[in-house]
C-alpha cells in the first residue's frame, strides 16, 4: 500500500486498545474508526485493502498542541507544508498552531481568517489554531471563539517578537471577564520579570550565564499570578512549557482549591539538561531555559503522578543565522527548539527507562492534549466513532537523527546525531495513509479544525 491510499482496515499483532495491547483488526469507515475486532484472522468483507503491519504497534496519532508554524509572514523559519510533513513523519496526526510568530499574529478575527487562508491546501495532518491575547484586543476574543479558535495564548514577559506584546495584570482581568462562560481556555507563557542582581558580567557564550538570567523564581511568580486568576474567574487556564519543578506545589495547591488549571512540559525539558550544554551551543537555547538534571527528575516524577498533564514539542524553529552559532552568544540567539518530528521517539527513549507504559504514552501525548483543545470527542483515542488517526511505529527500533531525515524547513536541532528508540513506520489521518515507509501522500490530506466550544462541552 502506498502513501496517499485510503485504508479500509489495519491489522497488527500489537494494537493498543484502552489499557491493553493485543492482536486486532481495526476497521475504518468514512474516515472514522468503525470496529476494533479482537481476532486479526477474522474474515473481513471490505471494499478496500487491509494494511497488515505485522508486529508494529498501532496506537492513536499524536496530538501536539504547541507548534509554531510561523506562516504567514515568517515562512523562512517554517511553514505549513514543511511543518505538517514533519508532523506526519513523526506520527503526529493533529497540530495546534500558536498565534505567533506569524505576521500578522492571530490576535483578531481578520488575522485569524488570514491564517486560515495561508494554511489552506498545505496541511498533511489536521490543524487547529490558537488565538492570542495582547493589550487592547479584548473585543476580538469572543468573535474568535465563535470562529473556531481552540483558545488563546498570552505572555507575561516579552514574547521575543514586537508584534505580540505581553499583557499586564489589567489586561488579564479584562480578558478573563471576556472568556467567562465561553468554554474557552487561556494559555500562559509563565515567566515574569523580577528584581534581581545584575548578572551581565558573565561570559555570554557560557550556558550558565543565560540560565542565571532566567531563574526559577520568574516562573514561580508568574504561576502565582495564573493560579490567582484561575481561582478568581474559574476560566480554564493552562501553563505552557513548564520548566521549573519549583512551581509544582503551587500548581497542585491551586488545583486542590478548585482551579480549572492544566499544565504541560516539553520534550526538551525531559530530555536535555543544563549540565550537558557546552559553551556556544546556542541550538539548546529556549525560554524558559533547560534546567538541571535534578530539576528534570522532578518533572518526570510529576508527570508520572499526573501533576503534569501532557508533553508537547513547543516546536519553535528559526533560520540558522538567528541562533548566532558563529559567535556562540546565548544572550543574542533566538530562543526556540525544533523537535516536531521527533516527539514520540524522544519521549519514549526516556520514558521506557522510567517505567512508563504505552497507555501512559497515549495519556500524555494524545488524550490530554486533545482534551485541552476540546478535540477529545474525535481525537486522541482508539474508539469507534472517533477519527481514524493512527500512528504505526516500532518502539524497539533505534535510529539516529540525521539532517537528511529531518523534514522541518530548518534542520538545526539539538538532537542531531542522537540515537532514539521508536521509529515511526506509518501515519494515518482520518483513514488516509499520509506517511508510510519514508514516503508522503502526493497531496496534503489534512483538514483545518474549527472548535465549537459549546458542542464540545456538550459532548464531554
Amino acid at each position: 500500500m502506498e502513501a496517499g491510499s485510503t485504508v479500509s482496515a489495519v491489522r497488527s499483532q500489537r494494537v493498543l486498545t484502552g489499557e491493553e495491547i493485543r492482536p486486532a483488526l481495526l476497521t475504518i469507515k468514512d474516515g472514522k474508526i468503525y470496529k476494533i475486532l479482537p481476532d486479526p484472522g477474522a474474515t473481513l468483507h471490505t471494499a478496500g485493502e487491509v494494511l497488515d503491519v505485522g508486529n508494529s504497534l498501532v496506537m492513536p496519532g499524536i496530538v501536539d498542541c504547541h507548534v509554531h508554524v510561523n506562516e504567514p509572514g515568517r515562512t523562512s523559519w517554517e511553514g505549513y507544508w514543511t511543518a505538517t510533513r514533519a508532523a506526519a513523519a513523526g506520527g503526529v496526526t493533529t497540530i495546534v498552531d500558536m498565534p505567533l510568530n506569524s505576521i500578522p499574529p492571530t490576535t483578531s478575527l481578520k488575522n485569524f481568517h488570514e491564517k486560515l487562508q495561508s494554511a489552506s491546501g498545505q496541511c498533511f495532518v489536521d490543524t487547529a489554531f490558537w488565538g492570542g491575547v495582547v493589550p487592547g484586543n479584548q473585543l476580538e476574543l469572543r468573535p474568535m471563539v465563535q470562529a473556531g479558535v481552540a483558545g488563546f495564548k498570552c505572555f507575561l514577559i516579552h514574547s521575543g517578537v514586537d508584534e505580540f506584546p505581553h499583557v499586564r495584570d489589567s489586561d488579564l482581568h479584562t480578558a478573563m471577564r471576556q472568556l467567562q462562560s465561553s468554554g474557552s481556555v487561556l494559555l500562559f507563557h509563565a515567566e515574569k520579570e523580577i528584581q534581581q542582581p545584575l548578572t551581565e558580567d558573565g561570559d555570554p557564550c557560557e550556558y550558565s550565564t543565560f540560565l542565571r538570567s532566567r531563574p526559577d523564581v520568574m516562573e514561580l511568580e508568574a504561576i502565582r499570578t495564573v493560579t490567582e486568576l484561575c481561582l478568581q474567574y474559574q476560566v480554564r487556564c493552562h501553563i505552557v512549557h513548564l520548566s521549573s519543578a519549583q512551581s509544582l506545589e503551587l500548581i497542585q495547591s491551586a488545583r486542590q482549591a478548585g482551579a480549572p488549571l492544566t499544565v504541560e512540559t516539553t520534550h526538551h525539558y525531559l530530555t536535555l539538561s543544563a549540565e550537558d550544554i557546552s559553551s556556544g551551543a546556542t541550538q539548546f537555547k529556549c525560554c524558559p531555559p533547560i534546567r538541571s538534571v535534578a530539576n528534570q527528575e522532578r518533572l518526570w516524577s510529576a508527570l508520572s503522578a499526573g501533576d503534569i498533564d501532557m508533553v508537547v514539542s513547543d516546536h519553535s524553529p528559526c533560520t540558522p543565522n538567528l541562533k548566532h552559532l558563529d559567535s556562540g552568544d546565548f544572550t543574542q540567539a533566538w530562543g526556540g527548539i525544533s523537535s516536531l518530528q521527533f516527539g514520540l521517539p524522544l519521549f519514549w527513549s526516556s520514558a521506557c527507562k522510567r517505567g512508563f507504559s504505552f497507555p501512559d504514552v497515549v495519556r500524555v501525548l494524545c488524550k490530554k492534549p486533545a482534551q485541552l483543545c476540546r478535540l477529545d470527542n474525535r481525537k486522541g483515542s482508539l474508539l469507534p466513532g472517533h477519527d481514524a488517526d493512527l500512528v504505526i511505529w516500532d518502539p524497539e527500533r533505534e535510529f539516529v537523527v540525521k539532517e537528511e531525515n529531518i523534514h522541518h524547513k530548518n534542520k538545526l536541532t539539538p538532537y542531531l546525531g542522537v540515537t532514539l528508540h521508536g521509529e515511526v513506520k506509518g501515519t494515518i489521518v482520518r483513514g488516509k495513509l499520509v506517511y508510510f515507509n519514508g514516503s508522503f501522500s502526493p497531496q496534503p490530506l489534512g483538514q483545518q479544525l474549527l472548535i465549537n466550544h459549546n458542542l464540545a462541552q456538550t459532548a464531554l
